[in-house]
């Protein structure tokens, strides 16, 4: 072991042993698979329904507007606290097929119109799946919410309808010198870790401290439809604790590989400040240590288990609509590349991109995403109603006030 290895704090992780990670990866290849779009959940909920009759200490209910809420059964006392993570990523649903060999498709999500032409969709139908190019944008005379465009069908294959699924034509997922390139990492891949989570502390011997409940929530992409709903119904009491799980574009500062990331803010709000030190403070504790060094450190004093604290103003998440409800929350993210399948973005933004935009997968870290189901572990074993600044803010003056006097 070299001298900077020892240096590093060593990790204080929850128990996940190597059969459950096994687990947990195969159902995160698998979630985040599967088509789904705004509205347009089913096989997402269908595969969450069967998940749960395989666990009989797990109750599901669905609320008005077709949000599930897993809980267990036994609950231990306490004040709740609520995992959530949306079913939808952005995809297309058919609305017309105005003839034989072409379907009008409605997009349902962020994508620049850059990336469309041309791009071989898959359209996923009861009987099977029909292959199709984009062709063109439709110019209709009458208002919709959603842009709407055509696909010229391949000559084989079942007959779409109205409200199929389609997306884009990528290669399977697969784990590539640790990262999973997929389909929907956003928000697929966090609703894996959740259940992963969920899982682990449904399974520890006394449960977790307090109610764990996620909460699997609709129709984000367009706009939180499915959040907005569940805090207009009270689907989660007012006075729970709200962790919004995301998938983030991942920027320089807030790399790849990094870690997990206790999200500050987004780029309409930031969070309850309260609940993101708590986090950040059980993310200390079984770190050992803090997500960046200090001015009297250096980057071998970093902890071998890694996060990060970040703003992460790239877009904006669930936890924005749950605080203007009333909700203490906060987000726990995971850097995303490739973000809604826009390869090499940055550069499509900036115009300098040497060839034409091309559709990809997303991608992440297998170590973040394993981060942050122990994060999400350590959070339902303890979490304090306070965090960091508190602790050293009372440490602080009992040490130092004397000066002032």
């Amino acid at each position: 072991m070299t001298a900077r290895m020892q240096a590093q704090p060593q990790p204080n992780l929850p128990f996940v042993d190597i059969g459950g990670r096994a687990r947990h990866l195969a159902w995160l290849l698998e979630l985040t698979q599967i088509p789904s779009a705004a509205g347009a959940e089913d096989r997402v909920i269908a595969w969450i329904r069967r998940w749960c009759t395989e666990r009989p200490g797990v109750r599901i209910e669905e609320d008005p507007h077709g949000n599930l809420t897993l809980s267990m059964q036994n609950e231990p006392e306490g004040r709740p606290l609520y995992l959530t993570a949306h079913l939808d990523h952005p995809a297309f649903v058919v609305d017309d097929v105005p003839a034989f060999d072409t379907v009008e498709l409605t997009f349902r999500g962020g994508v620049m119109t850059d990336y469309f032409k041309g791009t071989a969709v898959l359209i996923h139908t009861e009987q099977g799946v029909r292959r199709a190019t984009i062709s063109g944008k439709a110019d209709l005379d009458r208002p919709t919410v959603f842009e709407h465009w055509y696909a010229t069908l391949d000559e084989n294959g079942p007959t779409p309808r109205r409200g199929d699924v389609a997306v884009w034509d990528l290669p399977a997922a697969e784990l590539r010198d640790g990262l999973v390139h997929t389909l929907a990492c956003d928000d697929l891949a966090a609703l894996a870790a959740a259940l992963a989570a969920f899982e682990v502390l449904l399974g520890r011997p006394g449960g977790p401290g307090f109610p764990v409940r996620v909460l699997c929530t609709r129709a984000e992409e367009i706009g939180f439809i499915g959040a907005i709903g569940a805090c207009r119904s009270r689907t989660v009491p007012l006075d729970s604790r709200v962790i919004a799980l995301e998938n983030s574009r991942s920027f320089a500062d807030s790399p790849i590989g990094g870690g997990p990331v206790v999200r500050v803010g987004d780029r309409v709000s930031v969070f309850s400040p309260t609940l993101t030190d708590a986090i950040a403070m059980r993310a200390e504790e079984i770190a050992g240590g803090a997500a960046s060094v200090t001015a009297s450190q250096k980057l071998a004093d970093l902890p071998a288990w890694k996060w990060q604290r970040k703003l992460m103003a790239g877009g904006a998440c669930e936890a924005s609509v749950f605080c203007h409800y009333g909700y203490e929350a906060t987000c726990v993210c995971l850097p995303l590349g490739n973000y809604h399948n826009m390869g090499d973005l940055a550069a499509v933004q900036a115009g300098t991109n040497p060839t034409p935009p091309k559709i990809e997968r997303e991608f992440i870290s297998l170590g973040d995403f394993e981060g942050m189901v122990d994060l999400l572990i350590a959070c339902g074993i303890r979490l304090g109603e306070s965090g960091k600044v508190a602790t050293l803010v009372g440490k602080l003056w009992d040490e130092k006030c004397f000066v002032l006097r």
